[in-house]
């Protein structure tokens, strides 16, 4: 998609790391989303001892149009979101965007993806997310926490791509 035609989000948080590898490398980490979302499938209290489950179509989240799907339940309610790879530049960029009406609590339709930049014998790591806070009745929530979920979100991802490559 265009920049032209990108949808405009009203919330936007990045995480940028040096990580000891070359781009390729990283970028080949990171296009394996069950590594890049480990941290949603995980119980954890951000996710208020819940996990989500990831489900791809046969390209596994590795094309441009390739579909991921989340599932899971945080305090009995369930959570769905549909996302869509749109951009998938090796080994410089990659982003997916929600598709339909995300169920999710504290953030809604987002559009999430990485940059790799060479630096030095490594390269510069920065996570995404462009966001919308969700419809209501979870608005009021999404004001409150949806900042601090999106950070801890891109955070977690930068965090474990740059501790990957470590030693």
């Amino acid at each position: 998609m265009s920049s032209e035609g990108q949808r405009r989000y009203r919330h936007r948080i990045a995480e940028s790391v040096a990580v000891a590898a070359v781009p390729t490398e990283v970028f080949a980490y990171l296009d394996d989303h069950e590594r890049l979302g480990a941290h949603m499938m995980q119980s954890s209290a951000l996710m208020a001892g819940s996990a989500m489950a990831f489900s791809f179509d046969a390209a596994k989240g590795r094309a441009l149009g390739s579909r991921i799907e989340m599932r899971g339940k945080v305090l009995g309610l369930s959570l769905t979101v549909s996302e869509i790879v749109t951009e998938r530049d090796i080994p410089e960029r990659k982003a997916w965007e929600t598709r339909g009406s995300p169920r999710l609590l504290v953030i809604g339709a987002y559009r999430m993806g990485f940059e790799i930049a060479p630096e030095g014998a490594g390269c510069r790591l920065t996570v995404f997310i462009d966001y919308d806070l969700p419809d209501w009745p979870w608005r009021l929530l999404g004001l409150f926490a949806g900042r601090f979920y999106a950070r801890w979100c891109v955070q977690s991802m930068a965090r474990d791509a740059a501790l990957a490559f470590a030693n």
